[in-house]
C-alpha cells in the first residue's frame, strides 16, 4: 500500500521532481532479444537499471529506501541504477517510456499510481524486463513484488493487545477501502489473539493527506478510553502522533522506524522493505535468476516486520510495551514464519 507509505516526517505532498531527459516517441519498443536471457551471459556489459519512482526522492521514506536498495545493489553486483522522478501521475508513463527509448535493461517502478502506465508501457514493450514493487502487473514480462503486511499488522495487534491497561484499542485508517484490509483486519486479529476481551476503535479519515481530521479522530478515540491508538493515514498519521503528544496515549508509525520521532509516545513502527525488494530486483536480474511473475515478501522473507520484534531501533523500548511483550510477539512472529500460526491472507 503505497499511500501509507507517504512521509510523515513532512506535510509536503507534491514537490517538484526532476526529468529523466528527452522525450521519447509513445510505444518506442526495443529491438534487443530479450533482457532475461542477456542477464547472465558472461562477458555481456554493464546492466543498466532504470528506477521510475512516482515522487521526489526524500519525501516519502518509502521510495527512499527503495532508491537505497536498488543503488545498493547496483554497486554491490556491478549494475549502473538511475533513478528517475516524476512530477505527476501523468510523468511517470512519460519516464517509463524514456527509460525504454534509453534502452536500459530493467525498468522498475512502485505502486499502485503506476500500475496503469506500467500495464500500458509494458504491454507495448514485450521484449523489455519491468518490475513493480507494491502492487500487481500481470503481463508476461513484468515482475511483481507484493507484501504481506498483514503479517506485521497482526504482530502490531497483538502487542496492543498485551500492552494495553484500558483494554480499549484504537486505530486511525485513511480510507474503508479494500487496499487497506490488510492493515485494519491483521491488526484486529492480533488484537483478539491476545486480548479477546479488549474493545477495538476504528475510524475513516476519508484521505490520505488530512492530518487534522486524523487528529481529531484521534483524540475522539482516546476520549473513549483508548491508550494505543495505532496510525494507518498515510500523511494523517502527523496528526495522530500530534495527538498523542497532547493527550498522552501511546502510538504506532508505518513502513520506518517512527520511535525515533517521540519514543515518548511512539512505541512501536510496522516495516515494509522497500529497499530489500529493490535490491533483491537488481540482484536477481544481474545474476541472471530474474523471471516474471509475482513475488511476495511476508515475516519469513523480512519483508515486512514490527521495531523491536523483527528489527532492532535505536530507541529505547518504551516501558508500556516493555520485554515481556516484545518477547511474546517474537514467540507469535516464529510461528507464523513457521507456518504454525495462521494470518489470513485477506479480510
Amino acid at each position: 500500500m503505497k499511500k501509507l507509505l507517504l512521509a510523515l516526517t513532512t506535510f509536503a505532498v507534491l514537490a517538484a521532481g526532476c526529468s529523466a531527459g528527452g522525450n521519447a516517441p509513445a510505444g518506442n519498443a526495443s529491438t534487443d532479444k530479450p533482457k532475461e536471457q542477456a542477464a547472465g551471459q558472461e562477458g555481456a556489459a554493464k546492466k543498466r537499471v532504470a528506477l521510475i519512482l512516482p515522487e521526489k526522492i526524500g519525501v516519502n521514506p518509502f521510495f527512499q529506501q527503495m532508491d537505497e536498495g536498488a543503488k545498493k545493489a547496483g554497486q554491490e553486483f556491478g549494475a549502473e541504477v538511475k533513478s528517475i522522478e516524476s512530477t505527476d501521475h501523468g510523468a511517470i508513463e512519460e519516464n517509463l517510456r524514456v527509460a525504454v527509448a534509453e534502452n536500459y535493461d530493467l525498468i522498475i517502478t512502485s505502486s499502485f499510481e503506476a500500475e496503469d502506465a506500467l500495464k500500458k508501457v509494458a504491454a507495448e514493450n514485450p521484449d523489455r524486463n519491468f518490475a513493480i514493487i507494491d502492487t500487481v502487473v500481470d503481463l508476461p514480462n513484468v515482475r511483481s513484488v507484493t507484501f504481506r503486511e498483514q503479517e506485521a499488522a497482526y504482530l502490531m495487534g497483538a502487542a496492543a493487545g498485551l500492552a494495553t491497561k484500558t483494554n480499549k484499542v484504537g486505530m486511525v485508517v485513511a480510507m474503508d477501502i479494500p487496499l487497506l484490509k490488510k492493515w485494519t483486519g491483521g491488526f484486529q486479529e492480533g488484537l483478539k489473539s491476545t486480548n479477546p476481551n479488549a474493545e477495538f476503535l476504528v475510524n475513516y479519515v476519508g484521505s490520505f493527506t488530512d492530518p487534522a481530521k486524523a487528529k481529531e479522530l484521534a483524540l475522539l478515540q482516546a476520549s473513549k478510553g483508548a491508550d494505543f491508538i495505532n496510525g494507518a493515514a498515510a500523511v494523517g498519521d502527523l496528526g495522530v502522533f500530534e495527538a498523542a503528544k497532547e493527550k498522552g496515549f501511546f502510538t504506532a508509525g508505518q513502513d520506518v522506524d517512527r520511535t525515533t520521532i517521540d519514543p515518548e509516545h511512539i512505541v512501536l513502527s510496522q516495516l515494509k522493505g522497500t529497499d530489500a525488494a529493490a535490491y533483491e530486483t537488481v540482484k536477481s536480474f544481474v545474476e541472471g535468476s530474474f523471471k516474471p511473475g509475482v513475488v511476495n515478501y511476508g515475516l519469513k522473507e523480512k519483508g515486512v516486520g514490527v521495531t523491536y520484534v523483527t528489527h532492532e531501533s535505536k530507541t529505547p523500548l518504551n516501558a508500556f510495551i516493555g520485554q515481556e511483550v516484545v518477547d511474546k510477539v517474537k514467540a507469535i512472529s516464529e510461528e507464523i514464519i513457521a507456518g504454525t500460526r495462521k494470518v489470513p491472507d485477506s479480510f
